[in-house]
């Protein structure tokens, strides 16, 4: 028998279940934590394979959404949402409606955002019965497309990790590999070769790398992710699937940092010392990815483009604080990060406490 929330003990504040059944609608909310303010994440329309690997994917996300906004300095805390199904076939009108009006009725505990599977346009329909979402449409009062500080935030990290390793942030002439050119993977991509960077790409989707090649003809393209990893690199990124980082790939990983987009690239515990112990500088995903959640959250306030910016630059510093204290302390960056996300989380989550009327 699969084991429910509680016996998991994840530690989240609230897992919540939303089924119409006319519209097809199966999802799950988990808020992992308010202590810092409305648990802010996006939703993943994919079609798990069970219930069981749904929760999982939920409760893994939710806490992720915590820490990630915690460090990004943000006055937020965790959650995210899964809905069940095929979004190529499942999604209508009707479900993201439904939808809509089960994150309304949390009365703002849970503010939703797009992510695998869900776009700017889907979060303009479940705006029309809910209004605790972000990342909208520009025609819709919103911020649009979250991939561009996204892609900014994790150049800001690699940036960071240079400096780290060789002394300097500058990019020029050292050979970065992106495995991923999507919505994220194609911009860092364009920074990457503005900065003078030696690129080399691999993507599943051959019209991705197409795209990428025709705005950047001379990025070298290999074969996979596989052949990427044991390319002699500098920096490997990976913008695509988590969990590419593993007991297999770590040995044969040709690169001296990781710093990329893509979320839970560690397979399991234990992944980050083994770098370390190769000698490999890992920027931990959530840290150097939040430019996405920046912007969204900055939507909220009415958004400003170069304000949000601004806010995302500010994970180059973060990066180098979690470096520092890696160092202090003697730990891989991933605990670092984690040490700092939850002091956070402890010392001003500790004033909601203090009643102000």
């Amino acid at each position: 028998m699969t084991e429910g929330v509680f016996a998991r003990g994840t530690g989240h504040e609230q897992v919540v279940y939303c089924h119409d059944q006319a519209s097809g609608l199966k999802a799950i909310i988990g808020i992992y934590s308010t202590a810092l303010g409305p648990a802010l994440g996006g939703t993943r329309f994919h079609p798990y394979a069970t219930e069981s690997d749904a929760l999982d994917d939920v409760l893994a996300l939710s806490k992720g959404m915590a820490y990630k906004n915690a460090l990004a300095g943000l006055d937020l805390g965790g959650g995210k949402a899964v809905i069940i199904g095929d979004p190529k076939t499942l999604k209508s009108e009707a479900l993201l409606r439904a939808y809509g009006r089960f994150v309304q009725s949390l009365g703002g505990r849970y503010i939703t955002a797009c992510d695998v599977g869900t776009y700017v346009q889907d979060m303009d329909v479940v705006a029309r019965e809910c209004q605790y979402v972000t990342g909208r449409s520009p025609e819709d009062g919103g911020a649009g497309d979250s991939s561009v500080l996204t892609a900014f935030g994790v150049f800001q990290g690699m940036r960071a990790s240079a400096e780290q390793v060789w002394g300097s942030p500058d990019l020029a002439g050292r050979r970065v590999g992106v495995a991923g050119v999507g919505k994220v993977g194609h911009i860092l991509v364009g920074h990457l070769v503005e900065a003078g960077a030696e690129v080399t790409i691999t993507d599943v989707y051959a019209p991705a790398i197409e795209r990428t090649r025709s705005i950047h003809p001379d990025v070298r393209v290999v074969s996979d992710v596989d052949t990427l990893l044991r390319t002699e690199l500098d920096v490997f990124a990976p913008c695509a699937l988590g969990g590419v980082l593993n007991d297999e790939t770590v040995p044969v990983l040709g690169a001296r940092i990781v710093c990329g987009a893509a979320n839970n690239q560690l397979a399991h515990a234990g992944i980050d010392k083994q770098l370390a112990d190769r000698g490999v500088l890992y920027a931990p995903d959530y840290l150097v990815n939040a430019g996405g959640v920046i912007q969204v959250d900055d939507e909220r306030h009415g958004f400003n483009f170069e304000r949000a910016k601004r806010k995302t630059t500010a994970i180059y510093d973060t990066t180098k604080a979690v470096f520092a204290l890696a160092e202090a302390d003697g730990v891989p960056p991933a605990t670092a990060a984690d040490r700092l996300a939850e002091r956070r989380m402890a010392e001003v989550g500790r004033l909601r406490s203090i009643m102000t009327g």
